[in-house]
């Protein structure tokens, strides 16, 4: 198969960006999306080229590194799955590929196709997780009842890997389905109970301190969601939030 890429190659963040194509033949249709940016890397390499620079890590479609733009589509054509996860046979001989980084202010590039991704972290830094002290010794987790419904749309949201495919996919580049996903899986449990209030004001604030934009309920964040995190966490982040606001 025979394949026309079009890659933004990038230097560095203070660089001016541009588009570059690339011919790359005999590529294999049970090959994945990434080994098929190795094949063209080796490629650059053996010719003293650059290669293009790309995230990646499990391969297994687990932790969302490897988080790419393409055709404009946020992880390709495929639903529900991550780039590592794509595989060549959604493409036919003779397509042109258009590759290209996440493009949202909160995530600036660092070079090529690979962005900064650590406002996510900031934001769950800023509250999801759960740090009651207790006395004596603590109940085990596993003792405290809890409805199945609120066990599994809390493991539901906790599913969710932070690649950001909500932020590239959102006109407003917003990250309302990220957070509201990590405040959801706390704020369904009792033992998120205690800082409910305190976690939903920390994490929101923080969320627009880097600089993401509003959610207008466009619903792409949803369908492009490898995970397909659901809308309903959004909803339940803005009660979280308006209760939390009245009591303070």
């Amino acid at each position: 198969m025979k394949l026309y890429l079009k890659i933004w190659r990038q230097k560095n963040a203070d660089s001016k960006g541009s588009m570059v194509d690339y011919t790359l033949d005999g590529v294999e249709s049970d090959m994945s999306f990434l080994e098929m940016l190795d094949i063209l890397n080796e490629e650059l390499i053996s010719k003293g080229e650059e290669p293009v620079e790309f995230d990646h890590d499990c391969r297994e479609g687990i932790c969302g590194t490897c988080s790419l733009m393409i055709n404009g589509q946020p992880h390709g054509p495929d639903s529900r799955i991550t780039v590592c996860q794509l595989h060549m046979r959604s493409f036919n001989d003779g397509d042109e590929i258009v590759i290209e980084p996440w493009r949202a202010t909160a995530f600036p590039i660092i070079k090529d196709l690979i962005v900064d991704r650590s406002a996510f972290d900031r934001i769950q830094q800023a509250g999801g997780y759960i740090s009651v002290n207790t006395s004596g010794r603590p109940v085990d987790a596993n003792a405290i009842p809890i409805e199945k419904e609120m066990a599994d749309k809390s493991f539901n949201a906790a599913t969710c890997i932070g690649c950001g495919a909500c932020v590239a996919a959102c006109k407003n580049a917003s990250a309302m389905l990220f957070t509201s996903a990590k405040v959801s899986q706390f704020a369904l449990l009792p033992q998120g109970q205690v800082e409910a209030a305190e976690r939903v004001q920390n994490m929101v604030r923080q969320m627009d301190l880097e600089g993401f934009g509003n959610c207008t309920n466009t619903g792409a964040c949803e369908v492009e969601c490898p995970k397909g995190i659901s809308l309903e966490n959004i909803a339940r982040m803005n009660r979280e939030y308006l209760s939390a606001s009245v009591k303070g």
